[in-house]
């Protein structure tokens, strides 16, 4: 097609280049991981695990989670450097109805249900820094109204270009990792010996459920969730075989490492009881050490924090649906990319519209709730993919997963741990159902509507 349009005289539609080097790789990562949940998950978790020994060994299986998830896909992006990234492990696995699945979970509810989670910590935490309560009731729908515009400029950004996002990206991970950072120092070289911390008794009678564990697990993973995102911009990393692995393996280690200081810090300034009440426990913290500019401070940080996650969002997942589209699973006019601006900007567009609708009609808890549930089927089945795609021919990676198949079979097992584990709960088990219909009902719309495109 191409080639013929060349020799009529019209321009042959422009491609995703390849822009993205190790440093922004990594950036996207981190900045993708970074986001709301290290800042408000932390009440959720005390409250389900009120207990300190708990609280940290949430944290770190949700960080060997996803380090098993990062190692594995590693070897699947540097061997598949494709734009889509669990959409392409997906359908290269388990065929197009799989990879649809996993679209079509991204247009009804997962990617917005992220952004919409998002966009609301940012808008709650603008109205902390102006002095406003962002939980009154007076406050509830500006709020809301300030997560779209949140949603409009970052997807503004992304249309605008690979670089300029990539800039924004680039700023507000040393904003947010450095902020981070700041909270950890402080907490520990100036709050810890006012209060003698709070991490006795390690382990209260009661504290710890295999349930309550695995639905606390469930919001940890909300907290790591993007160590997977930079797969989606594959086509657009430089040198992907060696830059690919480097950005996901480095990138969710730097965030694992963050995580357990933040969560040390919480405790060695406030007490699990404080925390299960603190929605905002990163400002709380601050301003129980330093005051009111502490807590400002920290506000501002977790602002740019959101912010750059929003952005981040925005610049990888409407990678998917110009995949698809690429693919004959969507409309084709989600494959155009601008003449100018070389991005799929009517896929950002769509991303971002979608983000907005939701942050409309959901709680931040409900969308992060739906967001984790809907997505951790499409992540079992592209870790899963390596043991389908491995005895292939042409499959050459650059990196391959030590201790396999270890690895991703921990993953995979622990992702039915949760999902098991969700459904059987009574208090998760009909929201778990819903969500996972949701996504069931793409197979009737695949088969309607979808593949005599594909087989055409």
């Amino acid at each position: 097609m191409a080639e013929s349009s060349a020799a009529a005289g019209v321009s042959a539609p422009r491609v995703l280049e390849r822009r993205i080097g190790l440093w922004s790789a990594i950036a996207i990562v981190i900045g993708s991981t970074i986001g709301s949940g290290i800042f408000r998950s932390p009440a959720g978790i005390a409250d389900k695990l009120p207990g300190p020994l708990p609280m940290l060994s949430v944290w770190v299986v949700g960080g060997v989670f996803a380090i098993c998830g990062a190692l594995t896909l590693a070897e699947l992006a540097s061997a598949l450097p494709k734009t889509g990234g669990v959409y392409v492990f997906c359908r290269e696995a388990w065929g197009d109805v799989t990879g649809f699945l996993f679209g079509w979970g991204q247009l009804v509810m997962i990617r917005a249900a992220s952004l919409g989670a998002i966009s609301i910590t940012f808008a709650e935490y603008s109205f902390r820094v102006m002095g406003r309560n962002p939980q009154a009731a007076e406050e509830v729908m500006n709020v809301r109204w300030t997560a779209v515009a949140a949603i409009a400029a970052t997807g503004l950004f992304n249309i605008v270009g690979v670089r300029a996002s990539s800039v924004v990206v680039n700023v507000t991970v040393l904003a947010k990792y450095g902020g981070l950072l700041f909270i950890v120092l402080v907490a520990l070289l100036i709050g810890l010996p006012q209060t003698g911390g709070n991490f006795t008794p390690a382990l209260p009678a009661g504290s710890i459920t295999t349930a309550a564990f695995g639905l606390a697990l469930v919001s940890t993973l909300w907290a790591f969730d993007g160590w997977a995102d930079l797969a989606y911009n594959a086509g657009e990393v430089k040198d992907p075989q060696r830059n690919l692995p480097r950005a996901l393996i480095g990138g969710t280690i730097l965030v694992l490492i963050i995580y357990l200081a933040a969560n040390v810090a919480y405790l060695a300034v406030l007490p699990v009881e404080e925390i299960r009440q603190s929605k905002l426990v990163a400002a709380d913290v601050a301003k129980k050490v330093i005051g009111s500019s502490g807590e400002l401070l920290v506000s501002v940080t977790v602002m740019l924090s959101t912010f750059g996650t929003l952005n981040a969002v925005l610049l990888t997942s409407p990678r998917v649906f110009f995949a698809m589209a690429e693919d004959k699973l969507f409309f084709p006019i989600f494959a155009k990319v601008h003449p100018t601006r070389g991005t799929p900007w009517i896929a950002i567009a769509l991303v971002a519209a979608l983000g907005a609708a939701f942050v409309l009609l959901g709680t931040f808890e409900s969308l992060a709730d739906a967001f984790v549930t809907g997505f951790l089927p499409f992540y079992a089945l592209a870790v899963a993919a390596i043991f389908r795609l491995r005895g292939r021919p042409g499959y050459n990676p650059s990196f391959r997963v030590p201790l396999y198949p270890f690895v991703p079979l921990l993953f995979v097992a622990s992702v039915l741990f949760l999902l098991g584990n969700a459904i059987i709960q009574p208090s998760s088990r009909m929201s778990t159902l819903a969500v996972l219909g949701v996504v069931a009902a793409g197979v009737p719309v695949y088969y309607l509507f979808v593949r005599k495109r594909v087989t055409a």
